[in-house]
Order: structure tokens, then C-alpha cells, then sequence
């Protein structure tokens, strides 16, 4: 296991600059993610680690060692592409041993590391196929076991699970988290998914346009958004966002009414997540509205409601709630519940 520490990292193709001076600790042992809107540098940081990326300025190490001039096969690590990348003409046991015999591996170690390998992914019985007899998952899982027989102290995957369908990507998630769980090395991985990063990572690292946003646990991201970007990104469905002003003492929330919290005077921003904003109940304030949509998804429905102003608002109910397109209710929440970000988009706590 290594750590992998990143001071002031930037890159820049032919003077444009498209990582802006990433500070990040990746502890060792720990299960990191990247995630972020497509182009929001992601993947290029995560080469730039693995040594396939020059970097324009800043440092990177790992452990110890800052690998800025080392070159990638010199980093003791393995990475997971998109793309599996399997050598068509070999079979699983071949293309699995393929990196180590080239290192001029003794034999019986590479055999050791196939069955290792092969026991940790549970892919014995696929070791004499060919990558054609395969199914997606199972090309998957070879290209992540190529990766595990080397045995590296950090792994990263640039997002694997990409080209698998809704079903197996989950499925994988699950496998990728149990592999984690047993091997307890270092890993960095890359996505664009927000449920793979809460589901998976023990911390999350939120990119924005080549900025480092927020990076914490997935409790803290969900409960904690630094900012209006975080908020926004991080939860499915996206949390609710209200525009209000303050006073000072209280917020003005045109619909809605007053909300009590003393918060800075100016432009202000409520947000409520989904499973927050309630159906007919009491709240400290309500707004009603007509449902325009729902969403049936077996244990929970999400019902999505038209206010008076144009805004639409989205609430998540039991699965067995009767509410049908049409209906006229009232939302309402408590000052518990709701996040504030001031009028640079920075979030606020409410004074006691």
C-alpha cells in the first residue's frame, strides 16, 4: 500500500490550462474517488498519476517518492482502462501471465499470481477460454486481475464499468468493493457516476472544471455540500434549490413565505434534498403546488410538483402512496433540513 499525495498539480496543452493547482492527500489503504461532470479533468489527473500524462507544474508522490521524471512502468501500480483491452488470440491464463513473463518472471511465481488472481475474482473455470467466449463482466474482471497479479501498492481504474449495462454495473460495484475489501491496497478511481462514488468510496474527491471542489466521505459530501456545485452533483435525484434573500434574522422565500435562521443578509440559496421535502405534513414553511410527474420505483416514488411561480420541485414518498398527475398538495420541510449557500454559492450555517 502507498499513499499519494498531489501538491499544486497543473496541466496545461499549448498554454491552456485545464488542471488549476490540485492539492489532494490519497491516505494509504484507502478506497478514493474522482468524480465529476464530463471534461472536468478527471481522467487526466488520473494518468498524470500513473505517469501516462506529463504534468506542467506542481509535484506527485507516492509514498515517499515524488515520481514526477519516473516513468509509468517504474510506479508499481496497475491501471484499469475503459476499454478492456484483452489480447484476442490468448486465453485468460495467458493474457493474465502476458505482463509478468515480459518482466521474465520465474514460472512458478506467475502461477501462483493466475491462481491468486483467479481465486480472488472467481474466474477459474475461464482460464483456458478465449476473450470471445466471454460475457462483458467476465472481460472485466480479467482486465482487473491482469492488474491484481502484479501485485502493485496502488490501483487505478479509469471508469471500467462504463461499457457494462445498468444491471451488470452494479453487480460490479459490488464485486469492486469486496476486492477492496480483501486486498486493502490503495486505490484511485475514476468516474463520472456519483452512485458508483457514494456506493464504493470510503472518500470522494468532487471535480469541477479542472478544480478540486470538495473531497470528504460520503456522508460528509451528501450532508455537507461545500458549495452549490456539490450540492447539486452529489444525490440522486438532485437536491431542490430555492432563490430567497435575508434579512439578517429571516429568509424570504417567495411561495414558500418566511423561514426563520440567521444567516448574513443578502441573496440566499435553500436547498432540500427529495426525501426532506414532505407531502401534506406540517413544516416551518409550505408552498402548494400540482404534481406534473411521477416516478414509480417500486419501494419509493419520486413526485415531481409544479408551484405557481414556474418552479418544479421534486419530493420522494413511500411506494405505496396514492398520488396521482394532477393532484393539488402542499410541500413543506423544516429549517432542520435545509442547506443555505450565499450569493457566491458557498454554503452557510445558520447562527443559534
Amino acid at each position: 500500500m502507498a499513499s499519494v499525495t498531489l501538491s499544486d498539480v497543473r496541466k496545461a496543452y499549448s498554454g491552456f490550462e485545464v488542471i488549476h493547482g490540485i492539492d489532494l492527500e490519497v491516505q494509504s489503504g484507502e478506497f478514493l474517488v474522482l468524480v465529476g461532470p464530463s471534461g472536468c479533468g478527471k481522467s487526466t489527473l488520473l494518468r498524470m498519476i500513473a505517469g501516462l500524462e506529463e504534468i506542467t507544474d506542481g509535484t506527485i508522490a507516492i509514498g515517499d517518492r515524488i515520481v514526477n521524471d519516473l516513468p509509468a512502468s517504474q510506479r508499481n501500480l496497475s491501471m484499469v482502462f475503459q476499454s478492456y483491452a484483452l489480447y484476442p488470440h490468448m486465453s485468460v491464463r495467458k493474457n493474465l501471465a502476458f505482463g509478468l513473463s515480459n518482466l521474465r518472471m520465474p514460472k512458478d511465481e506467475i502461477a501462483r499470481r493466475v491462481a491468486e488472481a483467479a481465486r480472488i475474482l472467481q474466474i477459474g473455470e475461464l482460464l483456458e477460454r478465449k476473450p470471445r467466449q466471454l460475457s462483458g463482466g467476465q472481460k472485466q474482471r480479467v482486465a482487473i486481475g491482469r492488474a491484481i497479479v502484479r501485485e502493485p501498492q496502488l490501483f487505478l481504474f479509469d471508469e471500467p464499468l462504463s461499457n457494462l449495462d445498468a444491471e451488470l454495473r452494479v453487480q460490479m460495484r459490488v464485486e469492486l468493493a469486496n476486492l477492496y475489501n480483501r486486498l486493502g491496497t490503495t486505490m484511485i478511481y475514476v468516474t463520472h457516476d456519483q452512485t458508483e462514488a457514494m456506493t464504493m468510496a470510503t472518500r470522494i474527491a468532487v471535480l469541477n472544471k479542472g478544480n478540486l471542489e470538495q473531497v470528504g466521505t460520503p456522508f460528509e459530501l451528501y450532508n455537507s455540500p461545500r458549495n452549490l456545485f456539490v450540492a447539486s452533483f452529489i444525490g440522486s435525484p438532485k437536491m431542490n434549490l430555492l432563490q430567497g434573500s435575508s434579512n439578517g434574522t429571516d429568509i424570504d422565500l417567495p411561495g414558500f413565505g418566511t423561514l426563520s435562521a440567521k444567516l448574513e443578509a443578502g441573496a440566499i440559496t435553500v436547498g432540500i434534498r427529495p426525501e426532506h421535502l414532505q407531502i401534506g405534513q406540517a413544516g416551518d414553511v409550505a408552498v402548494d403546488g400540482t404534481i406534473s410527474l411521477i416516478e414509480y420505483l417500486g419501494s419509493e416514488i419520486f413526485v415531481y410538483v409544479d408551484l405557481p411561480n414556474g418552479q418544479n420541485l421534486l419530493a420522494q414518498a413511500p411506494g405505496n402512496a396514492k398520488y396521482h398527475r394532477g393532484d393539488r398538495v402542499n410541500l413543506s420541510f423544516r429549517t432542520a433540513d435545509a442547506h443555505f449557500f450565499n450569493g457566491d454559492g458557498l454554503r452557510v450555517e445558520a447562527a443559534a
